[in-house]
């Protein structure tokens, strides 16, 4: 079914479908909760949550703070914070007191502040393309021209470019219509692409919690992706509670959508000690 909720001032939209182990899938920016469709097709004895986080798809961005990201101090923040109590939010709406989560990219830096925050609402954490470490200096050098192409009426412009780095280069060779598929679903308004790259901009350092991670961990690279590396990745292996590594050849950013098969193969093995 689809649903709706009310979070700190914004209503956010979600999809909860199937039976079997909760699990909560969050996805990359600046797509919406539609990039999971692929692979949860692939999956079953699963009950999927698929939010689309505020300010994406049919969520609203409701009013942020402003300030945080120095580089752009006028600029309204989404921080990870704000976005792990939505999630959070969409939960007790639906009375599920624990869930397993999956995150890509922005999402599974939400998986960490979820961590921080609620760590009994979390029994494993599966991380695609995604990392712990915060942004580099050249990272907010690259986000502030990003807010100011936004602000001058060039989000087409970095959602296009985006849609063709972020999608790997076998990928795109192989299925060129994905780039026009996953270009649809970023629909984030400027304002919102502004709130998202300051967000991602200010979060926090993250190994530190990774170090205190006491559910199992599910870590997924993509060999070609552009912005997260296996190395980077790799840093999964320090949580207690265990971390399972995979590396996919030929897979980009968006690797779940990429190769939804592979990536459902690995979850659904992983999922099983969950079941029961």
């Amino acid at each position: 079914m689809n649903g709706k909720c009310e979070s700190d001032g914004a209503t956010l939209v979600f999809r909860d479908t199937g039976a079997g182990v909760p699990v909560v899938f969050l996805h990359p920016t600046p797509p919406d909760g539609e990039y999971w469709r692929p692979l949860i097709e692939e999956l079953d004895r699963v009950r999927f949550i698929v939010p689309d986080l505020r300010g994406h798809g049919g969520s609203q961005l409701g009013t942020l703070p402003v300030g945080g990201f120095a580089m752009v101090p006028d600029a309204p923040v989404l921080n990870m914070a704000r976005l792990a109590a939505d999630v959070l939010a969409v939960l007790d709406h639906l009375e599920v007191h624990a869930a397993v989560f999956v995150g890509c990219s922005i999402g599974g830096y939400v998986l960490l502040e979820l961590w921080r925050q609620a760590p009994e609402r979390v029994r494993a954490l599966a991380f695609v393309c995604s990392k712990p470490q915060p942004d580099a200096p050249a990272d907010h050098v690259r986000r502030a021209g990003l807010i100011a192409k936004a602000r001058a009426g060039g989000s087409a412009a970095i959602f296009d470019g985006m849609a063709e780095t972020l999608i790997g280069a076998t990928a795109r060779k192989r299925h060129p219509e994905m780039v026009t598929q996953i270009r649809v679903r970023m629909t984030l308004t400027p304002e919102a692409l502004v709130a998202v790259q300051a967000g991602l901009a200010t979060r926090p350092d993250s190994m530190p919690t990774v170090a205190g991670i006491s559910v199992p961990v599910l870590a997924i690279a993509g060999s070609e992706d552009p912005g997260i590396t296996a190395a980077e990745m790799e840093s999964f292996y320090a949580v207690p509670g265990g971390c399972e590594f995979h590396l996919l050849p030929d897979a980009g950013h968006f690797a779940a959508y990429e190769q939804p098969q592979k990536v459902a193969g690995l979850l659904a093995a992983w999922l099983r000690q969950f079941e029961g």
